[in-house]
């Protein structure tokens, strides 16, 4: 069980440790969608470890209960689906997010560059909303289903461009692929590296092709 805490909000879940069964070189952690927890993304752990035997994986549950059904967890709520909304939650969320990887970073000795972002839908706004305000970048960001949340703030905020690579599927019905296309144009405007992939016949999930790129992209980037 993983625990860090911010005004008492505390965030916990599963983890993977290294396969070597060595002291962790590299820091992967997983943020999941809207509902889910923890649990729903760890597995992929196994997959990204065969070419990351030194890396640790940590996969936290959102600070907040669902507030749509009675189970699963939420980086902020969707019950108002506005910009400024959702603005204003992930900006709640950021500091708990941040605040977690640095505790996690001192947990294993390691810095930025040993440290990599894996998001999936809500998971994809939250680790392109935080890694962009961290003053140093993390080694790379990979985001399937996701979506950029942005405003004129972002401008004056941004203090750091890690390299992003972006996976989505062409028949996702619930993040729309335009949503990718924008994320891309707006964080090339900032300066920030960007790949982006789009899947075909994938809807709103991870596919075996998608997490073979983001394992790509995390070799050319996440520091052995």
């Amino acid at each position: 069980m993983v625990i860090a805490s911010k005004k008492k909000i505390i965030l916990s879940g599963p983890e993977t440790p290294p396969a070597s069964g060595r002291e962790a070189k590299q820091l992967i952690v997983f943020l999941h969608g809207v509902g889910a927890d923890g649990n729903d993304l760890i597995g992929l752990a196994d997959s990204f470890a065969e070419k990351f035997p030194d890396a640790h994986f940590i996969s936290p549950n959102g600070p907040f209960s669902y507030d749509m059904a009675p189970f699963g967890y939420q980086w902020f709520s969707l019950a108002e689906r506005t910009k400024e909304k959702m603005l204003q939650g992930a900006a709640m969320a950021e500091s708990i997010v941040n605040d977690f990887l640095d505790t996690q970073l001192a947990r294993f000795s390691l810095t930025e560059k040993n440290l990599a972002l894996i998001g999936f839908s809500q998971g994809t706004m939250m680790a392109l909303y935080s890694a962009l305000r961290r003053k140093n970048p993390v080694a790379g960001i990979v985001g399937n289903s996701g979506a950029f949340l942005h405003d004129a703030k972002l401008n004056s905020e941004i203090k750091s461009k890690p390299p992003v690579c972006l996976i989505h599927g062409m028949d996702d019905q619930v993040v729309p692929l335009l949503a990718m296309i924008d994320a891309k144009r707006q964080l090339e405007n900032l300066g920030v590296s960007v790949e982006t992939h789009e899947r075909p016949a994938l809807g709103h999930g991870i596919d075996a092709e998608g997490i073979g790129i983001g394992i790509k992209f995390l070799l050319q980037h996440l520091k052995k």
